[in-house]
């Protein structure tokens, strides 16, 4: 079940596109003004996010331009107003996957939908190395640094971080860990993974208590933002 963020502040629009959108099979989680969608965005595992340009607080442009500054690569369609031409384009320079005018036909609302979570990037696989933030991935030597300095992490830390890195921005469930990360044979449970997690969260994020990196995807597993 793909997890969507609706940012608007129309509240006759946000029952609709909910309704709508949770009866054709999404999870939708609703934010009523930019600072808000932010915060929630960056902070949490989206599978997409719709975004209104006309916001309270902060508006919806504002607000993708600090998402991608921030790393996150989230698909993002921008709900805009009609004759708001000079916001759809600098939307889409700003990194916007797609847009729609409102007001809209909920049809082509939907296929905009389908296809951006079709044609979803997956990350590639690492092959000497990787950064996010301070910390550096060499691969091939199995080493870690976080602003240049060493990094200790397990061989089960290290595993998980891989298998994380290999599959950014998808949401990975604790049994597909277990089963891709420990192996078929072992037989940890899945509080195993979380306990790993947290471990690894200690040491890579700089706020282990509010992850920017590896988040968590309540009731379903773990996501990679990094």
């Amino acid at each position: 079940m793909k997890r969507l963020l609706l940012v608007e502040d129309e509240p006759g629009l946000v029952l609709t596109l909910r309704d709508r959108l949770t009866r054709e099979g999404y999870t939708v989680d609703t934010s009523a003004d930019g600072e808000s969608g932010l915060e929630r965005a960056a902070g949490e595992a989206f599978d997409l996010v719709l975004l209104d340009v006309m916001l309270p607080r902060i508006n919806g442009l504002d607000v993708l331009r600090e998402l991608r500054k921030r790393g996150i690569e989230t698909p993002v369609i921008m709900l805009t107003a009609k004759g708001q031409v000079a916001d759809k384009v600098v939307g889409l320079k700003l990194g916007a996957d797609d847009y729609v005018t409102k007001p809209f036909e909920m049809m082509e609302l939907l296929a905009r939908i389908e296809a951006k979570l079709r044609r979803a990037p997956i990350a590639p696989h690492p092959v000497d190395g990787y950064q996010f933030g301070d910390v550096r991935i060499d691969f091939r030597r199995a080493e870690v640094t976080r602003a240049g300095e060493p990094l200790e992490l397990s061989a089960r830390e290290f595993q998980l971080l891989k298998y994380f890195i290999e599959h950014r921005g998808a949401t990975l469930t604790r049994e597909e860990l277990l089963n891709e990360v420990w192996g078929y044979n072992s037989m940890p449970s899945t509080r195993t993974v979380d306990v790993h997690v947290a471990w690894l969260r200690q040491k890579i994020e700089p706020n282990s208590r509010h992850p920017q990196y590896v988040l968590t995807v309540h009731g379903m597993g773990y996501k990679f933002a990094g």
